[in-house]
């Protein structure tokens, strides 16, 4: 396969010989996704995988369906552990793409490329086991259940730490808003907390030809929807970072057009980078729905449940990964200031525990137009960026650990 872009270093070579291989495997596991702790067949291709690859040990059943290798370098003397994470699971969506591998399981999709990022954590393992040019031990985890279910802590909470005491851990996502061959990140926030919001609110229902014998819920829904847009703008300092979202309002129904209901009840995400703010944010929500609802004489009651916190990169290990990222493609491919997203990455569990840094990995059209996004129907993982993306975990561990010779 030809590439469009440079990459430099004798991992990238090695690794670039068997790409069909893993490309074979990337089109295996998007022909069969499946959804967070469900990861049956992947798990088990994977395990397939890593055996033929020759690594050390493996580890399965690990925060349900996650699994970890191991695989130990020519020596052992500097007693170092680095992790490398890929996600598995797909998504609870229909593909709509036409190639031989699309998805033969309908209303189930690989829309995210973590099909892509397995691929290239096994493509590494195969390189570093074969080569072992390291001293110290790599731990490779394979996670189940990102896309919602919080995987990551789910394998912490299964002792994955305690069992690989890793002193740093790095992670990857493909990004199709950057051009193949290149590489970003920073060295503070790359994704948002993902927090979950739910508004219910209680008023009196009646006859909408006589709404002076209720209270209104869906009045009071309208003045909190309205209200809660000033909170980032009047209550967040410019400098920092906040989105308040309510999407979805549900209240009556739709084929009785002269009652007013009881209740009202808005969902909606809250997006932030520090947790000052974000403890802002939930204590202005509480307080401006409660006195929005009570001015109608209302009751209105805010759950605020914290999903995912934000992914934070440790600044050395975000230097480190910059560095070696460079080694391959070079300064003017690498972007260190890469603008944080408002999405959310379960990686920050990780991050929350032990040091490291999680990268965007350039997937998308060349000249940067056409890409499809992620999340997107018609959305399939670049399978010309597999040798980058598996040269890149391998360079981490050979870098962080080089076998230094007498």
């Amino acid at each position: 396969m030809m590439m469009s872009f440079v990459v430099h270093g004798r991992a990238f070579a090695h690794i670039a010989a068997f790409h069909p291989e893993i490309t074979a495997l990337r089109r295996d596991l998007h022909a069969h996704p499946e959804l967070g702790f469900e990861e049956v067949y992947t798990a088990a291709r994977v395990k397939q995988a890593l055996q033929l690859c020759g690594v050390d040990e493996i580890h399965t059943g690990i925060g349900k369906t996650g699994l970890v290798a191991v695989i130990r370098g020519q020596r052992q003397s500097s007693g170092r552990m680095i992790g490398l994470r890929a996600d598995m699971d797909a998504l609870a969506m229909a593909e709509h793409n036409d190639f031989a591998w699309k998805s033969s399981k309908p209303g189930l999709m690989h829309g995210c490329g973590h099909d892509g990022h397995t691929a290239m954590l096994v493509g590494a393992a195969r390189y570093l086991a074969e080569t072992r040019r390291f001293d110290g031990t790599a731990v490779l985890i394979f996670q189940p259940g990102e896309e919602g279910y919080a995987g990551a802590q789910e394998m912490i909470n299964d002792g994955l730490f305690e069992r690989f005491p890793v002193q740093s851990v790095y992670g990857m996502h493909n990004w199709p808003a950057m051009r193949p061959g290149t590489i970003g990140l920073n060295p503070g926030p790359m994704m948002a907390a993902a927090d979950r919001v739910t508004i219910e609110i209680t008023g009196k229902g009646g006859h909408g030809a006589h709404p002076y014998q209720t209270i209104d819920p869906v009045l009071v829904a309208g003045h909190i929807i309205t209200g809660v847009q000033s909170i980032v703008s009047r209550n967040v300092k410019p400098v920092d970072s906040a989105v308040i979202s309510l999407c979805a309002l549900q209240a009556g129904d739709v084929n009785a057009m002269s009652v007013i209901p009881g209740s009202a009840t808005l969902v909606g995400t809250v997006r932030t980078f520090s947790t000052a703010v974000q403890s802002l944010v939930e204590q202005r929500l509480q307080e401006l729905c409660s006195g929005v609802a009570q001015a109608f004489g209302a009751t209105a009651v805010v759950t605020y449940e914290r999903m995912y916190p934000a992914t934070i990169n440790t600044a050395p290990e975000a230097r480190f990964a910059g560095d070696v990222a460079e080694s391959l493609v070079g300064a003017a491919n690498l972007v260190r200031d890469l603008e944080p997203s408002m999405g959310a990455e379960d990686f920050s569990f990780m991050l929350r525990v032990k040091p490291g840094a999680y990268m965007r990995l350039g997937q998308g059209a060349e000249n940067g137009l056409g890409s499809c996004y992620l999340h997107n129907s018609r959305y399939d993982f670049n399978d010309e960026v597999l040798p980058l993306g598996a040269a890149l975990h391998a360079s981490l561990v050979e870098q962080g650990m080089p076998l230094v010779t007498a």
